[in-house]
């Protein structure tokens, strides 16, 4: 049974600003930075600096930007530099969901040099992903805001295992919002769930009969008769608080059964989009004037954007 608690808490998360670290994230963060260290250092450590750098040589490493795109994961690099060796001393010149461009140095990193080399790939890794997730992301935000529409933009649970709460909050960096965190935090009914239920009236019942929660409802349809259920269907609940309107695109950007579908519903309820949304046919989407849309392609085939550090050792 999904819990209240539960559901608040991630609430919080998914709600709040982009600019800082929640307890929660650096719990998350601690972890995956302890399973990263192990995994890339093992029981004998970073062999090769050991054997070639002094204990004692310092060096700053400088970050550089090698394409166009929107900044992020520097609050977590800078967490992570802090988590391996509390001495290094980061600086940055831009910040978070700010745009870059090609050959841009950004920010420095000083301190001991082994460590800076223990952590410089953790660091790029997660910074070159979430970046490609935030310029992906505000690429799609652009479109969107081109045809001057009111539509919302939304991630998917479709991320890498372990990393979704850095996923997600790199989709925010880029302009876009955040879905449920994971199964706990909205009920979510989709075709599977009707399927298994019986249809869409009895996986309705189901829910509603079940005792009350703050969790809100979304209900999955692929077509205009099954928009047409959930309309009738009787219920005076404010949980349930949105359609989703699957596949009603076609590849080629055609909304006009999703324009039919917003026709149904008349405001009724909150609509969200999905299925074949692309940077081609996003605008067009948004024309509708559907309040979200939601792909997983921001997140499940990001471009990491390139970026380096370069080392200069300090004398």
């Amino acid at each position: 049974m999904i819990t209240v608690v539960a559901y608040q808490i991630i609430h919080r998360l998914t709600q709040m600003s982009a600019t800082s670290l929640t307890n929660l994230e650096c719990i998350q963060l601690k972890r995956l930075i302890s399973i990263s260290l192990e995994e890339d250092l093992s029981i004998a450590g970073d062999i090769t600096s050991t054997l070639t750098i002094p204990s004692d040589s310092k060096s700053t490493g400088h970050f550089l930007a090698k394409q166009n795109g929107f900044l992020s994961g520097l609050e977590v690099a800078q967490f992570i530099f802090q988590e391996i060796d509390s001495a290094l001393e980061v600086k940055w010149t831009m910040k978070d969901g700010d745009h870059i461009t090609e050959s841009t140095y950004f920010g420095t990193v000083t301190g001991n040099t082994r460590s800076l080399l223990i952590a410089e790939r953790l660091v790029l890794n997660i910074m070159q992903r979430m970046s490609g997730i935030a310029t992906a992301t505000a690429k799609m935000v652009e479109k969107i805001n081109c045809v001057h529409s009111k539509t919302r933009l939304l991630d998917t649970r479709k991320t890498v295992p372990g990393m979704r709460f850095l996923d997600k909050m790199a989709v925010r960096h880029g302009g876009g919002l955040n879905h449920r965190f994971g199964l706990f935090d909205m009920i979510m009914i989709k075709d599977n769930h009707i399927t298994a239920a019986g249809g869409i009236r009895q996986a309705l019942d189901s829910v509603l009969s079940a005792s009350s929660t703050e969790v809100p409802i979304e209900i999955e349809t692929r077509t205009l008769d099954e928009v047409r259920q959930v309309l009738e269907y009787p219920t005076s609940s404010a949980r349930l608080q949105r359609i989703m309107l699957d596949n009603m695109v076609t590849s080629n950007g055609d909304t006009s059964m999703l324009k039919q579908a917003l026709e149904l519903i008349n405001s009724q309820f909150q609509t969200e989009a999905s299925g074949n949304v692309t940077l081609d046919t996003i605008g067009e989407i948004a024309k509708t004037n559907v309040d979200f849309v939601s792909t997983g392609s921001i997140t499940h085939s990001v471009l990491a954007l390139d970026i380096s550090m370069k080392i200069k050792q300090n004398y």
